[in-house]
């Protein structure tokens, strides 16, 4: 039988993600339009748009950057200049914002907004060349080597139902592996994050569609900045 009303994939995306954004953008309470609070702004895409291919398309960092990340900021910083919220780091007012129900939107944005732009950092053109010096050591003390970190790393992204974040956290001398939920991030938690994977379905279902795994294991062989990684580590 034929299909009596055909939808285009892209169509079914392109709702997805307008939902997506609706879902995590209803109005905060408890704040006060007496009160400005930090302005966050859009941090540059420290490279073309095309820069990944053909890991991430052209049209997906489009969309991503443009739409999703830009939807975060501008709803944040929305957010934060009525909010009563007295940090002055993007850091301090997701741990804020995290410890108070009444906040969980201006959490959601803030945390989504410091997620990406730390994702495109975690990323680069033909970021092919393997870890050296301490990042080295400790991802072979801590998985055994490169090949099962990144192992590892791909298995976790299959653990996830839903969106969310997979990360590679320091913890004192040792790193782990950890993952998070939607807008969640180790931020809120006092963690120290060094390296993160977008699994929200908007940062890679143009081009990979279901294959989640696919996308994970493209940009760890391909499209890591490890030079960015081991600049993280304390």
């Amino acid at each position: 039988m034929k299909n009596c009303f055909p939808i285009r994939m892209e169509t079914l995306f392109k709702t997805y993600c307008f939902v997506g954004l609706l879902f995590i953008l209803p109005a905060t309470v408890g704040c006060s339009s007496d009160t400005k609070g930090p302005v966050i702004a859009l941090e540059p895409l420290p490279y073309a748009e095309n820069a990944l291919e053909p890991y991430i398309s052209a049209k997906t960092m489009n969309v991503h950057y443009n739409g999703h990340y830009a939807g975060y900021v501008s709803r944040a910083d929305q957010l934060l200049q009525t909010c009563r919220i007295k940090e002055k780091t993007l850091e301090g007012v997701i741990q804020a914002a995290s410890a108070s129900s009444q906040n969980r939107p201006l959490f959601a944005n803030a945390a989504q907004a410091w997620n990406h732009a730390f994702f495109w950092k975690c990323l680069k053109p033909e970021g092919n060349e393997p870890p050296q010096g301490k990042l080295k050591q400790m991802i072979d003390d801590s998985f055994g080597n490169m090949d099962a970190c990144k192992a590892m790393l791909v298995e976790s992204a299959g653990t996830i139902v839903g969106s969310g974040w997979i990360w590679l956290i320091q913890a004192g001398d040792d790193l782990k592996i950890t993952t998070t939920a939607n807008a969640d991030t180790p931020i809120a938690r006092g963690e120290k994050p060094i390296f993160a994977i977008d699994v929200w379905e908007h940062a890679y279902y143009l081009d990979y569609q279901n294959k989640r795994a696919e996308y994970v294991a493209a940009i760890l062989d391909h499209i890591v900045n490890w030079e960015f990684v081991a600049s993280q580590l304390d």
